[in-house]
């Protein structure tokens, strides 16, 4: 297998970007570790998040474990429901999550409902906790998506513009590679590469981008729980796009429709419509004080 990662139009090189390390005879995925350092980064954001925003800070990481163990887990039967006729051949396969398959969308509606559930049982507001942990999230989701650079997956189709990456065919999934990149195959000192959309550079870069958003409105927002919303507004917009590009999307059974982008869509409509009824409902009421 060949460990060349290229960017062709930015005259970028990599030589041997491995897909882990060794410590003696053990393996440790470098998707591992960044998914550790993003979640890592999301805690110390939402800690400090919820210290400027007058909440007890100590309780977040009771939350921060009920909410990444819950979005692992959900993240990966959210995966595995949409893979299944490959993973039924073999159940053990659902357990190595060290060869990815993680969905983003499991992830935060089973990490929304258990800490929905927490929230309740300790009698706390879900508004302020959702507020602090969406730019947490975002966060976390701009480091995380590194660990798809480092397992050659989540790329789009065939693209020759500025951000253009060649990946070696031996590296990844036979069945991620379409036609059109197939027809468009480069030869590079004798090694074959796809040319592809480093969509999750899109969407990290993306996920920084609404993670500066979040930072910036947090203190302006209108009513608790607003933040969170703009959050699923923006990250379903941008997400929209790129699914749009990628080539290992999971269908809805028995269609052509990515199930990713239909999420998308309702979540982007949902959260907008939520954020003008909730704003005009407040308007409303502060009209009648007035009165």
């Amino acid at each position: 297998m060949d460990y060349n990662i290229n960017f062709p139009n930015l005259h970028i090189y990599l030589d041997n970007v491995g897909k882990n390390i060794m410590i003696g005879d053990f393996a440790i995925a470098y998707y591992g570790i960044i998914i550790a350092v993003g979640m890592m980064g999301a805690i110390m954001l939402a800690v400090h998040l919820a210290k400027k925003t007058g909440q007890d800070s100590d309780k977040y990481y009771d939350i921060a474990i009920i909410a990444i163990l819950s979005a692992i887990i959900g993240a990966r039967l959210y995966f595995v429901a949409f893979q299944w006729d490959y993973y039924s051949q073999d159940l053990t396969r659902i357990f190595n999550i060290r060869e990815g398959g993680l969905a983003i969308y499991g992830g935060i509606l089973a990490a929304v409902i258990a800490v929905c559930a927490y929230a309740k049982g300790k009698k706390m507001k879900i508004g302020p906790i959702a507020d602090v942990a969406a730019p947490a999230v975002a966060l976390g989701q701009c480091i995380g998506r590194w660990g798809n650079f480092f397992n050659r997956e989540a790329f789009g189709g065939y693209t020759d513009n500025l951000l253009a990456m060649q990946l070696p065919v031996s590296a990844v999934r036979s069945g991620e590679i379409t036609q059109e990149l197939r027809e468009n195959i480069v030869f590079v000192d004798g090694v074959s590469y796809i040319q592809v959309h480093p969509t999750f550079l899109y969407e990290s870069l993306w996920n920084l981008g609404v993670l500066i958003f979040l930072l910036c409105y947090l203190k302006h927002r209108k009513f608790e729980g607003e933040v969170f919303l703009l959050y699923l507004a923006a990250y379903g917009t941008g997400r929209f796009w790129i699914e749009s590009l990628r080539t290992d999307q999971l269908l809805i059974p028995d269609t052509d429709i990515p199930v990713s982008q239909v999420l998308a869509a309702v979540m982007v409509v949902v959260s907008i419509v939520w954020i003008i009824i909730k704003r005009k409902t407040i308007k409303i009421k502060k009209s009648n004080e007035e009165l």
